[in-house]
């Protein structure tokens, strides 16, 4: 019996994806009526201060008759992330040099930064 208190069927088919701390499953399992349906479980790993380790697990259950629309708007989504960013990864948690301008704005003037650099934003603007 998984934590939902559901009770989930041995996995018919199986992949993994290791992304770092994060590792991706893919699980084709079985119904109760034998039908088959995917599910993809991100599991992060998280260090305590004390050195011991625990993970946090989020799942997706995705059933036959959603696959063709799932798929679309995955592809749509992912198609256009990487038209509008490209491929290389821009975050400082997977690029050890990158600096936010604020930060290197703040380290040149060694100053906290003024009230008028921030930007009122209307709830009508968004």
């Amino acid at each position: 019996m998984n934590e939902n208190g559901m009770m989930e069927k041995d996995e018919i088919f199986s992949k993994v994806l290791r992304a770092g701390r994060r590792t991706y499953f893919f699980d084709v399992r079985a119904t109760k009526a034998d039908d088959y349906y995917l599910t993809i479980t991100e599991s992060k790993k998280f260090t305590n201060a004390d050195g011991s380790f625990h993970y946090k697990k989020h799942k997706i259950y995705l059933y036959k008759e959603d696959f063709d629309g799932f798929a679309e708007i995955l592809n749509e989504m992912t198609s256009y992330i990487v038209e509008e960013k490209g491929q290389e990864v821009i975050s400082d948690k997977h690029q050890k040099d990158f600096k936010k301008e604020y930060q290197e704005d703040e380290v040149a003037t060694n100053a906290t930064p003024s009230p008028d650099k921030f930007t009122d934003i209307s709830f009508e603007d968004i």
